[in-house]
């Protein structure tokens, strides 16, 4: 069982930059893929990044395009940590961010929600214009 915390959410301009944290419970951190998704009122749930597990060479990341070159996601192994930093805000970044777990054993990073086994309350993110 892993339990997620997010928090960094926050109101920000547009242009400006957050930090989102999500803090992971238990021992197996590192062999988690780990992903942020996002949900806008009224729309679906959307990837927006993730990384693969630990234990190769690197830790591979994908982004959603709408925030490639914008976000970056990292992960601490050792403080059980994975955050997403957040540049260039736009007005449609306004959403719930979520953090959620894989147990996937590969390297692949995956981007469809329901695969990833656990999920944070999530922590709301709004850019005002």
């Amino acid at each position: 069982q892993v339990q997620l915390v997010e928090s960094g959410g926050g109101l920000v301009q547009a242009g400006g930059s957050l930090r989102l944290s999500c803090a992971a419970s238990g021992r197996t951190f590192s062999s988690y893929a780990m992903g942020w998704f996002r949900q806008a009122p009224g729309k679906e749930r959307d990837f927006v990044a993730g990384i693969s597990r630990s234990g190769g060479i690197t830790d591979f990341t994908d982004y959603a395009d709408a925030v490639k070159g914008r976000f970056t996601i990292s992960r601490d192994n050792a403080k059980n940590m994975v955050y997403l930093q957040m540049n260039s805000l736009k007005p449609e970044d306004t959403a719930v961010y979520y953090c959620a777990a894989d147990r996937n054993p590969t390297t692949i990073v995956r981007r469809r929600g329901p695969l990833y086994d656990y999920w944070g309350q999530g922590t709301q993110v709004t850019v005002s214009s």
